[in-house]
């Protein structure tokens, strides 16, 4: 089986390379990593000939624009790889039979609704961010919809943090320059290991013989259990930081929570983005796993995978 994977050099590329090398694949496996150097995703042309060098059996597409603010005056380029870039890979995966792993956002809700979201809700995003990943999700669904050959899951998620920029990083470094720090506290949504997510991927996509395992192609949602918003996510951050010994100025009651009226920003943000992952649970319930025996891959409570990372920065100097 041959694996390609677009988007290496960000957080969830990351997190496969690190799940794909320690699982250590058997010879039967060969997977290719894709970064922005190799493969220029809004350039149409680029992807078709990586896709066809590559003859993969499994395509992970684990690249985005995700320049939120910046998409409200870089549409074309956000439309580029977020939506043309994934239905040329979506058209070569339904033409050969493949397995396409894609992975969208909360930003396709306009967070209006009151609970969690089912994958066959009302798609009504905000801004041209969530607009362009609405359009890929659409196309996806349309080319899979006239071919009868492969497979495909989008993953929608939220809130992702792995080994790059996210919100934790940022929290925390600011934390360390100032005594009092304002965080939107009327945003609700669920973070999301980065490794959890790519871990939770292959359990769907491969068996325990390291080969592609069916499942029924489609929308589901993939983030831990639980809900916070963005204030409740920076106090955790911070508080697990200073336990570590991580010597910070903000201490956790130094958080003022505001709602996100006080913060504006370019591009508008769903109030609600909590995922209902039912769909997922039930899907994976019947799969081979594809991990480390000693790690669940149960969808725990997201804060126990928030402390464990600040730890783990904290434990290796990043903060």
């Amino acid at each position: 089986m041959k694996v390609l994977v677009f988007g290496k050099d960000g957080q969830l590329g990351k997190a496969f390379q690190d799940v794909f090398f320690s699982h250590q694949p058997s010879n039967e496996i060969q997977v290719q990593f894709l970064g922005r150097t190799e493969c220029d995703l809004s350039n149409s042309e680029a992807v078709t000939a990586a896709l066809k060098a590559a003859k993969a059996n499994l395509i992970i597409n684990a690249s985005a624009y995700t320049a939120v603010d910046k998409a409200e005056t870089e549409m074309d380029l956000a439309y580029a790889i977020n939506a043309r870039a994934p239905e040329l890979m979506a058209a070569y995966a339904a033409e050969h039979g493949a397995t396409f792993l894609h992975y969208s956002t909360d930003y396709v809700f306009d967070g209006e609704k009151y609970g969690f979201y089912l994958e066959d809700d009302l798609r009504n995003p905000l801004g041209v961010y969530g607009k362009s990943k609405a359009a890929g999700e659409e196309g996806i669904a349309r080319i899979f919809a006239n071919s009868q050959f492969g497979q495909y899951a989008i993953l929608r998620t939220s809130w992702v943090y792995g080994d790059g920029g996210n919100f934790i990083r940022t929290i925390l470094r600011l934390a360390k320059e100032r005594e009092e720090l304002k965080v939107i506290a009327d945003q609700y949504g669920v973070p999301t290991s980065a490794q959890w997510l790519a871990r939770t991927s292959l359990k769907l996509a491969i068996n325990d013989d390291d080969g592609l395992r069916a499942f029924p192609s489609g929308i589901y949602h993939a983030v831990p259990a639980g809900e916070t918003t963005w204030h409740g996510l920076a106090t955790l951050a911070i508080s697990t930081a200073i336990e570590a010994g991580v010597a910070l100025k903000t201490e956790p009651k130094l958080i003022k929570p505001i709602p996100a009226t006080e913060y504006p920003l370019p591009a508008p943000r769903p109030a609600n983005s909590r995922m209902s992952t039912d769909k997922l649970q039930s899907a994976l319930a019947v799969s081979g796993s594809y991990n480390d025996p000693k790690q669940s891959l149960e969808f725990p409570q997201w804060e126990q995978m928030v402390q464990d990372y600040v730890r783990k920065l904290a434990s290796s100097g990043v903060i």
